[in-house]
This record gives structure tokens, C-alpha cells and sequence, in this order.
């Protein structure tokens, strides 16, 4: 007797199989066409996103925020 811990007991009864039920072939076809379409677009003039304030202090504190010193719309905070 005592405190010993109990031992897992094994599921003998859980049987896994993998089947697949038939398909319609023409969904199928819809399914390749919609998914192709959805992943080959791509914007034409996509704009530029400013992130939030908090991943940009948090890729300052990393050291991911590289700066162009030659850069003409930062030279009048780098006189």
C-alpha cells in the first residue's frame, strides 16, 4: 500500500484509420482554380504599411532598425 502513483493505463481500444471518402471531381477542379487564383494574386501598386509603435521600438531595441545616414528625408534630424 502507500502513495504510489497510479499508472497510465493504456487505451487498447482506439483504432485510428485514414480514409478518405470519395470527391467530386468537378469541385475538385473549382477547389485547384480557387486556391491557384487566392495565391498567384498579387497587387499591382501595393503601398507601403507602417507598422505599429511598439514593433517599431521593439525592433529598435533589437537592433533590426538599420537607417541610410545618406538619406534625404532623415538629414535634417542628422545635422
Amino acid at each position: 500500500m502507500g502513495n504510489k502513483p497510479a499508472r497510465p493505463q493504456k487505451d487498447k481500444e482506439t483504432v485510428l484509420l485514414k480514409i478518405v471518402p470519395p470527391l467530386d471531381q468537378s469541385y475538385v477542379r473549382w477547389l485547384f482554380r480557387d486556391l491557384e487564383r487566392i495565391h498567384g494574386f498579387a497587387p499591382r501598386n501595393p503601398k507601403a504599411i507602417k507598422p505599429p509603435d511598439h514593433y517599431i521600438e521593439y525592433m529598435r531595441l533589437n537592433g533590426w532598425l538599420d537607417l541610410d545616414l545618406d538619406d534625404p528625408d532623415l538629414s535634417h534630424l542628422l545635422k
